[in-house]
């Protein structure tokens, strides 16, 4: 008999204030045991409250999920034992110094004290933090914050992680020093479900990706398929002004193999054949005397697969239902 799935879900169904918001209707993933699932949408897909169904904080008004084969709602208390969970912000206490915080988690997971402060000691090290040990958390940079948050999920050595965009807000360098953390995590067997809008986190970081928007899943595949799927190349194209991009596009819109994605005064097609429909652009924007700004080849990214899915870019902020629910956030 085959192992189950680390994380599996089917036809989650949530529904908040009184019927009137729809935060998931029917989502179903799977997540093979020690691999990463990036779970992308835009604010307001659903993704957060996919996490907070998986790790217990809510039940699915219909649908079912399991954490290594136990359900979320009918074994809860062992599925708190096999997880853990980072959100988008910092849950430890500031006015604690960093090895308190973890040895106050270590606490309440019911840890012995000597197992604590061996842990605590553990994961200092391992995140760079032994230094500031001692130090209370509210003079901690935001990435060392993000860090200590990160430990904290990990004292019970939980063999599941849920990562609720945990780089929303870190700098570049803190956001590829938590992707070094997380990597790490995953070769000692971890396995990490991640929402994240950064399509660059998802590109490095997940197996597979899920795309979700407005509670559904609308694709998914590794991120080479999604990739794939656009086409080989796209043609960006610049121009003075977004009238001109206008009539641009309508002059072009036969030699992209997907509609035209048009933002200001750029426009860009996705194509098979770059380098020959680059050509042709020219000569059919030259041709109706329109003058181009600038003009580029690239592969396609996974922003571009998320811009062609949603209809808009991973950053944008579409609009957050307020859920009454539990206070719940639909996100």
């Amino acid at each position: 008999m085959s192992e189950a799935p680390a994380i599996e879900a089917n036809e989650l169904v949530k529904v908040f204030d009184k019927g009137k918001v729809r935060a998931l209707s029917g989502v179903s993933i799977s997540v093979e045991r020690g691999s990463v699932l990036g779970l992308l949408g835009p604010n307001g897909a659903g993704k957060t409250t996919v996490v907070r169904i998986l790790s217990t904080v809510l039940a699915p008004d219909s649908g079912w999920a399991s954490i290594l084969g136990h359900d979320v709602v009918k074994e809860a208390s062992k599925v708190r034992q096999l997880i853990g969970l980072a959100g988008q912000y910092a849950t430890v206490d500031e006015n604690l110094t960093g090895r308190e915080n973890l040895v106050m988690v270590g606490r309440l997971t019911h840890l012995n004290r000597a197992t604590v402060r061996s842990r605590a000691d553990e994961l200092l090290e391992s995140f760079e933090l032994t230094d500031a040990a001692s130090r209370p958390l509210k003079t901690y940079s935001g990435g060392m914050r993000r860090r200590l948050d990160l430990a904290a999920a990990l004292v019970g050595r939980p063999p599941v992680m849920f990562l609720d965009e945990p780089t929303t807000g870190l700098d570049p360098q803190s956001r590829q020093d938590l992707w070094s953390i997380i990597e790490g995590l995953v070769k000692v067997g971890t396995t990490v479900l991640l929402t994240t809008q950064y399509l660059e986190e998802a590109d490095r970081l997940a197996d597979r990706v899920v795309v979700v928007d407005h509670g559904r899943v609308i694709a998914e595949g590794t991120p080479g398929e999604l990739k794939a799927d656009l086409g080989t190349t796209v043609v960006e194209v610049t121009f003075g002004d977004s009238s001109i991009a206008d009539d641009a596009s309508t002059l072009l819109q036969g030699l992209s193999t997907r509609p035209i994605l048009h933002e200001g005064a750029a426009l860009e097609l996705t194509v098979e054949d770059g380098p020959r429909v680059a050509i042709e652009v020219l000569r059919t924007l030259d041709a109706a005397g329109i003058a181009v700004g600038g003009l580029a080849l690239r592969e396609p990214s996974l922003d571009d697969v998320f811009l062609t899915l949603t209809g808009h870019k991973s950053d944008d902020s579409a609009t957050t239902a307020a859920a009454a629910a539990k206070g719940a956030v639909v996100g």
